[in-house]
């Protein structure tokens, strides 16, 4: 059965906005930051610009929430701790099927809950759609993307927060994963896919680990590839071993998006 989040994110497909805008951008007293410092690897620009909808006639806890699509230049954006500063970071993924993302559901609203406590989060606005394992209703089928860029991006972005952690006050063994979904299989992906980069380095911040120091993955998709299995995606078993971080693991359904 699928989530329930993914059915609201498959009815944008047909259209369910209230509002719109032409590129997300953070609260007051927050910067983007590119994570690329000039060509980005294995381009494969969105079939128009990127759009964020106010999705209000579908809401959430009573509330609208924001969806991001068609992300072509990556970002990522950080929030400082409030109050005591624990020195952990967390690198957060906002969940939405490979095809776009619920950034305050499952993004900017973590990280508020995460700084209250101490923890100075990173929110990566990587790259979609089809930048990862997408599902198909048409064919009931897994699609796999071309280039797994958003991997690359969640790569890129850890070795930046490692690179810049003692200019964020940060510990650079204390820095960890969030992912919701389909991004639980980036959480997934990045926690197994560290002794090698994807890509071919661009800068200093390449020279770190990418290695999360611990993970969180939230109602993950694609760990497994058939329904009612608890069987690993191989490209994530045969990537497991005793260095993978610790995780913790909070199960949805069988399969998502």
């Amino acid at each position: 059965m699928k989530t329930l989040i993914f059915v609201l994110w498959a009815v944008l497909a047909v259209g369910s906005a209230s509002a719109h805008a032409d590129s997300w951008q953070p609260s007051f007293g927050h910067t983007q930051l590119p994570i690329w410092p000039g060509a980005i690897p294995d381009p494969h620009p969105a079939a128009g610009s990127e759009a964020v909808t106010s999705v209000e006639d579908r809401p959430v806890a009573g509330r609208p929430w924001v969806y991001v699509e068609r992300v072509s230049q990556p970002t990522m954006t950080v929030y400082s701790p409030q109050g005591t500063n624990t020195g952990v970071a967390v690198v957060v993924f906002p969940g939405g099927g490979y095809l776009g993302f619920a950034i305050d559901l499952e993004g900017t609203e973590v990280c508020d809950w995460l700084t209250a406590k101490g923890i100075t989060c990173v929110l990566l606005k990587y790259r979609v759609p089809f930048s990862g394992p997408s599902w198909d209703d048409g064919c009931e089928c897994h699609i796999t993307a071309k280039a797994p860029m958003a991997v690359e991006d969640a790569q890129r972005a850890m070795g930046l927060v490692r690179f810049h952690a003692e200019e964020w006050h940060i510990h650079p063994h204390k820095i960890g994963v969030l992912g919701f979904s389909a991004r639980g299989h980036i959480v997934a992906a990045v926690s197994t896919h560290f002794r090698q980069r994807l890509y071919s380095a661009v800068g200093a911040a390449d020279q770190e680990s990418c290695r999360p120091d611990f993970a969180v993955a939230l109602y993950p998709g694609h760990l497994s590839l058939a329904e009612n299995t608890v069987a690993l995606n191989p490209d994530i078993r045969t990537h497991t071993s005793r260095a993978t971080p610790p995780w913790f693991l909070r199960s949805g359904s069988g399969r998502s998006e």
